[in-house]
């Protein structure tokens, strides 16, 4: 099977894009050709004069800048991503090592071993795991996945996390679908993706949780999920 990964790589705070397109990220390995797609919403700290640096290193074909004036959405930061993309399979992750690539060569091994439509990376199960999250977080996040199991039964055991691998006519079908927007926004993706028979399949990885900035969650942010999770609820 002639296997080309495009990888998305969104960007909209301090970020360490070196790193995550380090030595090898966009060369050809066991017969698999890759390109890196840099997504950068405006963000302040320079990566797109990183990212240009990258270029020169390994070439126009290899790393894509695809710069947006300002941070305009998750959902729409990735239809710009696939319409740059020319795989015909897409990574979708975080440029700021919170997703590292080591885990990439998993996800391709689990979607060959089982000709899955989409594999997701899971912080829920076997050697996965969540650092940098204080015990607060880390209660909210278990409890938010546990009352989205009860009431949604998706078929996967992480269903906020973005680290995931798709075939790239799912993923295009699966944002035609998709309507919600932030943390809501994953799990509509596979919550779509179960009601449309696609397959998933899941790799344990170590989310560790901004190193190179903050992320943070707040009562809107809660009450918004909620919101968002009874409207998947009602209509899926």
């Amino acid at each position: 099977m002639y296997y080309r990964l495009g990888t998305g790589a969104k960007c909209s705070r301090t970020s360490q894009l070196g790193s995550c397109c380090g030595p090898g990220s966009g060369q050809r390995r066991d017969g698999i050709n890759f390109e890196i797609i840099v997504i950068d919403d405006g963000s302040p700290d320079g990566t797109q004069e990183v990212a240009e640096q990258l270029k020169e290193i390994y070439g126009s074909d290899k790393i894509l800048l695809r710069p947006r004036a300002k941070k305009l959405g998750l959902g729409t930061a990735y239809i710009h991503g696939m319409q740059h993309a020319t795989g015909n399979f897409i990574i979708i992750m975080d440029a700021d090592l919170s997703h590292h690539p080591k885990f990439i060569p998993e996800f391709i091994r689990k979607q060959k071993e089982g000709n899955f439509d989409i594999v997701s990376g899971t912080r829920y199960r076997g050697n996965g795991g969540v650092y940098g999250w204080d015990l607060k977080r880390k209660i909210i996040s278990r409890g938010a996945n546990f009352i989205t199991q009860i009431l949604l039964r998706p078929g996967a055991s992480d269903l906020t996390g973005s680290f995931r691998l798709y075939r790239k006519e799912v993923l295009e079908k699966l944002m035609e679908k998709c309507v919600s927007k932030g943390y809501v926004f994953q799990m509509e993706m596979i919550v779509r993706a179960r009601q449309l028979g696609y397959t998933i399949g899941e790799v344990p990885i170590s989310f560790v949780d901004r190193v190179y900035g903050e992320s943070k969650l707040g009562g809107n942010e809660i009450i918004s999920f909620l919101k968002g999770l009874l409207t998947l609820f009602a209509t899926t």
